[in-house]
């Protein structure tokens, strides 16, 4: 590649690593937080488990390669508890966000307490209630997907409504994972539309539905994918089903939302303020 062709670091996807003794789950997720601020392309890469110097110096030397193969410095989010891993890392060619200098020292003077310096410690709660809430909650809404079982509906947080492929799968499973929150899931099909009610095993458990909706051309180009140019696809059928399921849902008082432009994360959110309005403590 000439030096013509070559593109410039204002032009080019810039790349970052997310740097961490653990999973790097942390600073992946905050790491994203503040790139979505930023309308341009990122390669994205994940450096996990560097707990000891060796792997260190190994990923400062995977970080300098790419700037001089990009001709600019990568942003690098690091969540590195030892400080003397994190003093290697910061010899890399490199825009560093170190999150523990930055939230963890000033938190240590204003609390006047030092943290633990603990490798890992969000994640180290295999044997914490909190944990094993989590595999239960995960468990349940398995076991719950797609109205596959009515038992057990009283144990439910929250059970989800709406036509299928709307998102209820994913949402159930992001709030089981991420907040052991025990979710059920029901798809509404033509013959809930035809008796104009929502499944009988339902009814004594009102208070816990939360309805999903979603765009009928979205809907038709999700099912296609699926099962590509069948009835269940059409727009026809599509625009009928999401039409019946929420005329039912305001029929029945049922709160809901259309998950057409949002995250899951967004979906959880809002159902988390109507079902827990209290989070936990730390």
């Amino acid at each position: 590649m000439t030096e013509e062709q070559r593109p410039t670091p204002t032009t080019c996807a810039r790349t970052v690593f997310f740097v961490s003794d653990g999973t790097g789950i942390t600073a992946e997720t905050f790491g994203h937080s503040v790139l979505t601020q930023f309308d341009m392309k990122f390669r994205q890469f994940r450096l996990p488990f560097i707990d000891n110097e060796d792997k260190a110096y190994d990923a400062v030397r995977k970080i300098n390669e790419v700037a001089t193969e990009d001709g600019a410095r990568p942003i690098l989010f690091s969540t590195l508890v030892k400080t003397e891993l994190s003093a290697i890392i910061h010899r890399a060619n490199a825009m560093h966000m170190d999150l523990f200098q930055t939230f963890v020292v000033p938190l240590e003077q204003e609390l006047c307490v030092k943290s633990t310096h603990t490798v890992g410690r969000s994640h180290n709660i295999v044997d914490s209630e909190e944990y094993k809430n989590r595999i239960e909650a995960i468990n349940f809404s398995l076991a719950h997907d797609d109205g596959q079982s009515n038992k057990n509906l009283s144990s439910a947080d929250v059970i989800l409504v709406g036509v299928s492929r709307s998102g209820k799968t994913p949402t159930s499973l992001y709030l089981a994972m991420q907040y052991g929150i025990k979710a059920a899931n029901y798809p509404l099909i033509p013959d809930d539309f035809e008796r104009g009610k929502l499944p009988s095993a339902l009814y004594p458990f009102k208070s816990k539905i939360f309805g999903l909706s979603i765009e009928p051309h979205r809907l038709s180009e999700i099912r296609n994918e699926r099962r590509a140019g069948s009835k269940y696809a059409s727009i026809e059928n599509c625009r009928y089903e999401v039409n019946e399921a929420e005329a039912m849902m305001r029929r029945e008082g049922i709160r809901w939302l259309s998950s057409t432009t949002k995250s899951i994360e967004e979906i959880s959110t809002t159902i988390l303020q109507e079902i827990r309005p209290n989070r936990s403590q730390y």
